[in-house]
C-alpha cells in the first residue's frame, strides 16, 4: 500500500480559508477597478504640512510622520496585545533624531467622537502610556496655528547651536 503523509489537523481549513481570502481580495479589485477613484487634500494633511514645518524649524532633527500604524513603532511579547495595537492609527508620530517615537498627536475632528471612538482612542492612550510615549490631542475648532507652535516648543527639544558662546546657566 501507498505511504501516505499525516496531514496537519488545520492543514485543510488554513487552505479554504486562504481560498476564500484570495476571492474576497478579487472581489476588492474587481470594485475598485471598476469605481472611481481621485487623490484629495484632507485636513490631516492641511495639519500635517503646518506641523512638519513647525518641528523642522524646532529641531530639524526631528521627523514627524502621518498616519502610522502602532505597530510600527511599539512590541510586545504577548501575541494578543500587540494584535490589540497592531492595527490602531495615530494620526501624527514626533520622531527624534534616533528615530524614536516620542509623542503622539491626533487630531479631533468634528465627527470624532461618534460610535467607537472613545473606546479605540483609549486602547491607543493605554498602549502610548504603557511604551511611554506620550499623547496629545489637537481639537478641530479650537486649536490655532499658535497653538500648535507652542505645543511642538513643548514636546521637541530646541536644536543645540554649537556656534553660541553665550554663558550657560
Amino acid at each position: 500500500p501507498p505511504v501516505t503523509k499525516p496531514v496537519e489537523p488545520g492543514f485543510k481549513r488554513f487552505r479554504l480559508f486562504d481560498t476564500i481570502r484570495c476571492h474576497l481580495y478579487m472581489t476588492f479589485w474587481w470594485i475598485v477597478k471598476m469605481g472611481e477613484i481621485r487623490c484629495t487634500v484632507t485636513v490631516i494633511s492641511k495639519l500635517f504640512k503646518a506641523l512638519d514645518a513647525a518641528v523642522i524649524a524646532r529641531n530639524p532633527g526631528w521627523q514627524v510622520m502621518a498616519q502610522v500604524s502602532l505597530g510600527e513603532f511599539l512590541a510586545s511579547p504577548d501575541k494578543d496585545t500587540y494584535g490589540a495595537v497592531n492595527a490602531k492609527r495615530v494620526d501624527f508620530a514626533l520622531m527624534d533624531p534616533e528615530s524614536r517615537v516620542t509623542h503622539a498627536i491626533e487630531y479631533q475632528g468634528t465627527g470624532h467622537h461618534q460610535g467607537t471612538a472613545a473606546a479605540r482612542d483609549a486602547v491607543k492612550k493605554e498602549a502610548l502610556r504603557k511604551a511611554g510615549i506620550g499623547y496629545h490631542e489637537v481639537v478641530a475648532g479650537h486649536s490655532t496655528a499658535g497653538e500648535l507652535r507652542r505645543l511642538v516648543e513643548r514636546l521637541v527639544p530646541r536644536e543645540p547651536n554649537l556656534f553660541d558662546c553665550s554663558p550657560t546657566e
